[in-house]
């Protein structure tokens, strides 16, 4: 099956106007463009939900969304900020070592360095390139459990793991397109293309569709 990836993002953005964005780039509009800020957020996603990520996050940026700030805070205070989050001690520490680790580099700012972020203990390939897709301007593939699922389901990839999809997607997308990989098919994956009961009659990329693992549909 040839995927026209190009139309079928177009149809995917138009399709999902309605619904939030996903929350880094959501964050972003609000005017949370430091790599600081975005790849702290990211940390906060970790195993959560939307809904959840962008209260905590303003109501943490909203105390402190400088490197320095944040260290001024102290952990107790950072996990208190982020009661609701799953693990916040453990969210936390590694919001602190971000926040080290800027105010260690030239001009007290988070290298835009995919390796540098990743060597950071609790940031894995997702929010590095996240962060750097989002606010380093970087083209970038992040994927979430949604994005693995909708390009697994497509068939355009067949792979077990986020880690394994995001390395199938690098080498079969145009660059060009990274960075929209996630802005799009997050949002496309909770609100069309659910895990249960997809909306495979209103989906507008169905024709390309090959509707793996699906057995029943809206």
């Amino acid at each position: 099956m040839k995927y026209p990836l190009a139309s079928m993002l177009a149809r995917i953005e138009k399709a999902i106007r309605p619904f939030p964005k996903a929350a880094m780039f959501g964050l972003m509009d609000e005017g949370y463009t430091t790599l600081f800020e975005q790849l702290a957020a990211c940390v906060i996603s970790i195993r959560g939900m939307d809904e959840t990520t962008y209260p905590l996050a303003r109501k943490l940026f909203s105390e402190a969304h400088t490197p320095r700030e944040m260290l001024a805070l102290g952990e107790a205070k950072i996990t208190a900020l982020l009661h609701g989050t799953s693990f916040p001690e453990q969210k936390a520490a590694t919001i602190a070592r971000i926040a080290t680790t800027a105010l260690a580099s030239p001009g007290e700012k988070l290298p835009a360095d995919f390796d540098a972020l990743t060597a950071i203990k609790g940031i894995g390939p997702k929010c590095a390139n996240l962060a750097l897709g989002v606010a380093g301007g970087q083209q970038r593939i992040s994927v979430d459990v949604h994005v693995h699922r909708v390009v697994n389901r497509w068939g355009l990839i067949a792979t077990k793991t986020p880690e394994q999809s995001l390395h199938a997607l690098e080498s079969l997308v145009p660059e060009k397109y990274w960075t929209d990989i996630n802005r799009l098919l997050m949002p496309f994956g909770k609100h069309i293309c659910t895990a249960r009961l997809p909306h495979c009659s209103t989906c507008p990329v169905l024709r390309w569709c090959a509707r793996v693992g699906v057995t029943k549909s809206l």
